[in-house]
């Protein structure tokens, strides 16, 4: 079964946008809520940061998140494969304490 596409309308650093997705509109209201405190805590941080440059920021802290998660999931299918991982394999084996 397909999911319709519909649209949300989402108020992001004070700027209202349609978003037309296939995603419910409880994940579109998550979403906008992390991006609103996303840019506020980037305000916060950097009070002269245009609008722009922070949603740059923004933007480029997602795709690293992403790619870590990536990542993350290529080494435990390949450990779940039973196929040694180089990063694996290099770590050293975690501290006891007595």
């Amino acid at each position: 079964m397909t999911e319709q596409t519909h649209r949300f309308k989402a108020v992001i650093a004070g700027k209202t946008y349609t978003i037309v997705g296939q995603t419910s509109d409880e994940h579109m209201r998550a979403v906008t809520e992390v991006l609103n405190q996303q840019f506020t805590q980037l305000k916060q941080l950097s009070p002269n940061l245009s609008k722009e440059d922070a949603a740059i920021l923004m933007a480029f802290n997602a795709v690293s998140d992403q790619l870590k998660m990536a990542s993350t999931a290529d080494v435990a299918a390949s450990q779940a494969a039973g196929t040694p991982d180089t990063a694996a394999s290099s770590a050293s084996a975690p501290e006891t304490e007595e």
